[in-house]
C-alpha cells in the first residue's frame, strides 16, 4: 500500500536481534506484582500458534511531550489460534517516548520501537503452546520474563514496568478475544469477569472525545477543533530546556491558547466553560514550579478551567500532593496495581486508564483499585489506531463519570497525528458506524455500540493480512 511505509520483515528483524547474543530461552519467574481479585476458574486454553508483525505509520508533523518529539508510531499485531481453532487478533499503537523516555532519547527512535517490538515477539514465542485459563492469568505468567528480557536488551536496569507492559498490549488484547470465543462471549460486558464490573457498572448513551494539543499544534488547528464542538481539551506542558525555561514556554503556552478560545462557550460543563487537562509527563521537578504555573493561570483568568493536571512530579518523587489544590491524576507512573496503591497513598486523586497502552488486564486491576477508594477514573489514548479507541471507547463508556459531567471521558489524538488517518479508519471492521466518529465533540453511544462492542469482535481485513499465511 504506497501511503503507508511498508511492514519490515519479521523474520530477517527477529534475526538481528538475535545476533546481539541476547537469548530467547524462557525461565519461568514469579509475578512480582499483588495478583488482584481472583479470577473465577474457567477451562483451560492451549494456545497453537502465536505470531506476531507490525507495520509503521508516519506522522503529520513532530509530536511533541517530555520534551522530546517523535515522527512515527508502529502498529504491532499479534494473532492467536487454539488448539480448538479460534482464531484472534490483537493490536496496539506502542510509544517508546511515553513508556520510558530512557530509552528513547538513548538511541535512534527506529532503534527504540525495535526494542519495544522485540519484547512483544518475545513473549509471543513463549505463548506458543501454552495453556491458560484467563487473560489476566496469561499476563501474570509472562510479565516478569518480558520484563526482565527488556531490561537486558534496552540494557537498562531500570527498565519502567510500563514500558513492557505496553510492548504486551497486542498480545494481551488477542488472548481476551480467544478466550471470548472459547467461552461463546460476544460482547465486551460478558467478557470482563464478575469480579471486575463494579468498576465498570455503567453504560453512557454519550461518551466526549478528547483532543490533545502537544507544544507544535498551531492556534489556528486549536481554534478550528474547540470550533467542532469538542469542548474538554488535553494541553501538553513540560516543554523542552531548564526548569525555568520550560515553565516560562508552558505560562506563553497557557496564555496563547486561554487567549485563544477561553472565552468559547460550551453546552456541556455547567458554567458553560471549556475544560483545560494538563499533561506534564513528569517534566516538573518541584510542586513549586507547579504551584508557579497555576498563579499564571489564575493571573490570565484560566485557573477555574483547569479541571485536572497529570503527572506533574517525576515518577521517583513520592511527594504528597495532597496539599495542591487541583485535581492530580496518575498516568505511565500507576505501571500496575501496586504501583497504582503507591500514587493513592501519596495522594493522586485518579488515573488515567490506558487499556490501549498497559493492557486491558492490568487497567482492569487498576480500575478495580480505584473504584474501591472511589477516585475517577477517565480513559486516555497514547495516539492510537482506529480500532484500539473502540478498546479504550468500550472501557470510557462503563466508567463512573468524573464529578461534573455526565458522560463517559475518552481521549482519542490520532486524528489530529496520523499522517494517514482517514485510510486507517478504513481498516475498522464497522467504519461506517453512527459511533465511530465524534459528533460535535461526543461520540453517541447507542445499543448498536454495545451489542457490537465498538466493533473489536470483529476481524479487520487489513490487520489479518499481515498474517495471511497463518489463515484457514
Amino acid at each position: 500500500m504506497d501511503s503507508i511505509v511498508k511492514a519490515w520483515d519479521r523474520r530477517t528483524f527477529l534475526s538481528s536481534i538475535m545476533a546481539t547474543g541476547m537469548s530467547l530461552s524462557f525461565s519461568p519467574q514469579s509475578y512480582a506484582h499483588s495478583p488482584g481479585n481472583a479470577i473465577a476458574t474457567t477451562k483451560p486454553i492451549r494456545i497453537k500458534t502465536a505470531v506476531s508483525n507490525f507495520e509503521r505509520e508516519p506522522l503529520k508533523r513532530p509530536f511533541g511531550f517530555k520534551g522530546n518529539y517523535m515522527s512515527e508510531k508502529w502498529q504491532t499485531a499479534v494473532f492467536l489460534e487454539t488448539e480448538s481453532g479460534h482464531q484472534g487478533l490483537g493490536l496496539c499503537s506502542p510509544s517508546v517516548l511515553w513508556s520510558d523516555a530512557s530509552v528513547f532519547t538513548s538511541r535512534s527512535e527506529g532503534a527504540g520501537n525495535a526494542l519495544l517490538y522485540s519484547i512483544l515477539d518475545y513473549a509471543v514465542q513463549q505463548v506458543q503452546g501454552m495453556t491458560f485459563s484467563h487473560p489476566i492469568e496469561l499476563l501474570q505468567t509472562i510479565l516478569s520474563p518480558a520484563y526482565e528480557y527488556g531490561k537486558k536488551i534496552t540494557e537498562n536496569p531500570q527498565l519502567r514496568e510500563t514500558f513492557v507492559l505496553m510492548a504486551l498490549v497486542a498480545l494481551d488484547n488477542a488472548a481476551w478475544l480467544v478466550y471470548a470465543k472459547e467461552h461463546g462471549m460476544q460482547t465486551f460486558d460478558e467478557m470482563i469477569p464478575q469480579e471486575y464490573k463494579k468498576g465498570l457498572a455503567h453504560h453512557h448513551s454519550q461518551v466526549a472525545s478528547i483532543p490533545l494539543f502537544s507544544y507544535t499544534v498551531p492556534i489556528d488547528e486549536i481554534i478550528d477543533t474547540v470550533n467542532q464542538g469538542y469542548f474538554f481539551l488535553k494541553i501538553k506542558i513540560g516543554q523542552p530546556g531548564t526548569q525555568q525555561e520550560m515553565l516560562e514556554k508552558d505560562q506563553a503556552r497557557l496564555q496563547q491558547i486561554h487567549r485563544a478560545i477561553g472565552h468559547i462557550e460550551t453546552p456541556h460543563t455547567a458554567n458553560n466553560k471549556l475544560i483545560y487537562y494538563l499533561d506534564a509527563n513528569g517534566r516538573y521537578e518541584s510542586k513549586d514550579s507547579v504551584m508557579k504555573l497555576l498563579d499564571h493561570a489564575q493571573k490570565i483568568g484560566a485557573r477555574d478551567q483547569i479541571i485536572m493536571i497529570e503527572e506533574p512530579l517525576p515518577e521517583h518523587q513520592h511527594t504528597d500532593i495532597s496539599d495542591m489544590g487541583v485535581k492530580i491524576i496518575a498516568d505511565e507512573s500507576a505501571h500496575t496495581d501496586r504501583s497504582a496503591q503507591e500514587r493513592i497513598d501519596m495522594g493522586y486523586h485518579g488515573f488515567a486508564i490506558k487499556a490501549a497502552a498497559k493492557t486491558l488486564s492490568m487497567s482492569l486491576k487498576i480500575i478495580d483499585l480505584a473504584h474501591k477508594h472511589r477516585l475517577d477514573c477517565f480513559c486516555a489514548d497514547s495516539t492510537a489506531n482506529p480500532i484500539l479507541v473502540e478498546w479504550n471507547k468500550n472501557v470510557a463508556a462503563r466508567l463512573k463519570p468524573i464529578p461534573g459531567l455526565d458522560m463517559g471521558l475518552v481521549e482519542t489524538n490520532g486524528r489530529q497525528n496520523y499522517a494517514h488517518w482517514d485510510e486507517m479508519k478504513t481498516y475498522h471492521p464497522m467504519p461506517d458506524a453512527n459511533w465511530v466518529k465524534a459528533n460535535k465533540g461526543v461520540f453517541d453511544l447507542d445499543e448498536s455500540f454495545y451489542r457490537n462492542s465498538g466493533g473489536i469482535f470483529k476481524p479487520s481485513p487489513h490487520y489479518l493480512e499481515l498474517f495471511k499465511s497463518y489463515l484457514k
